[in-house]
């Protein structure tokens, strides 16, 4: 997938969890099904995600290479990316500690979720757009569940990972009714 297309699909899945989410009543906001998160604990794990993401990219692609190596492997496609993420979760893969949302959260801290959680995107994708295809498939960094992914990965990740939790939270939502 091209970066264009990678950073449409970044934006979008943000912009549709972002859209449901400032939907919800507060009683929708703080469901919670049995052993999961509720939606304003997504948002925070979302943000709390994207912020390294976001950092990661700021760095000059020099540092990133002396940190973490370059990649040893061509990149995985978006499809690959998103089944290698669902057999480690399977495995039994659960986010860790930084990755964790506190557990309660006031539903008066939605909007500000919220725009953190855009603002971190908006970020993201201009970052995302200042590197060349190639670099993409060059560099890499450290994902928790994955290991050591390209750049190119980590934003095919990113993008699914608000599809992932979107859907969370509209499955907890049908719980509610």
């Amino acid at each position: 997938m091209e970066k264009e297309a990678m950073v449409q699909l970044l934006r979008q899945h943000y912009a549709q969890l972002i859209e449901l989410v400032s939907q919800l009543d507060d009683r929708a906001l703080l469901h919670a099904p049995a052993g999961k998160w509720n939606a304003l604990q997504q948002v925070d794990h979302l943000i709390k995600s994207v912020a390294p993401v976001n950092s990661a990219f700021a760095i000059p692609s020099f540092i990133l290479s002396w940190r973490f190596g370059v990649a040893n492997r061509p990149s995985r496609t978006y499809d690959a990316l998103v089944d290698r993420y669902h057999i480690k979760l399977q495995a039994g893969g659960r986010a860790s500690a930084p990755f964790v949302p506190p557990p309660d959260i006031p539903v008066s801290d939605k909007e500000k979720l919220l725009q953190q959680l855009n603002t971190l995107t908006t970020k993201l994708t201009r970052r995302t757009l200042s590197y060349n295809e190639s670099a993409l498939d060059k560099y890499v960094l450290p994902h928790p569940l994955l290991g050591m992914i390209t750049l190119r990965e980590m934003i095919y990740f990113t993008a699914y990972h608000a599809s992932h939790h979107k859907k969370s939270i509209q499955h907890g939502l049908v719980l509610l009714v």
